[in-house]
């Protein structure tokens, strides 16, 4: 499951770019990555860790922002199409899984 994290939000004060950034901090602490400036996504193995992670966006929201969390398979992901400049890049498969010993 690809956990994508997508928003607007206002930058108009100094407090507002501020909050902004935070929040794009704290999406990163919480195992995101940018994929575009306002577009943040995360590999999760299982749908109940989706929703987990999902569930711990709405506290961080700054005042004033747009956020929309969209959940999608791993079949789906890898169907969609990624350009860099002119170029297709390759889509990324999941993660692979770390064994612990």
């Amino acid at each position: 499951m690809w956990l994508f994290v997508m928003f607007d939000l206002p930058v108009g004060t100094s407090r507002e770019r501020k909050q902004a950034t935070r929040f794009r901090n704290d999406l990163l602490d919480l195992g995101f990555e940018m994929s575009q400036f306002s577009i943040y996504l995360k590999y999760c193995s299982s749908g109940e860790k989706a929703d987990a992670i999902s569930g711990r966006i709405p506290p961080l929201l700054p005042p004033g922002g747009k956020v929309d969390v969209l959940c999608i398979t791993d079949r789906q992901y890898s169907n969609m199409r990624r350009y860099h400049g002119r170029r297709a890049k390759k889509t990324d498969g999941s993660p692979r899984q770390l064994r612990l010993f």
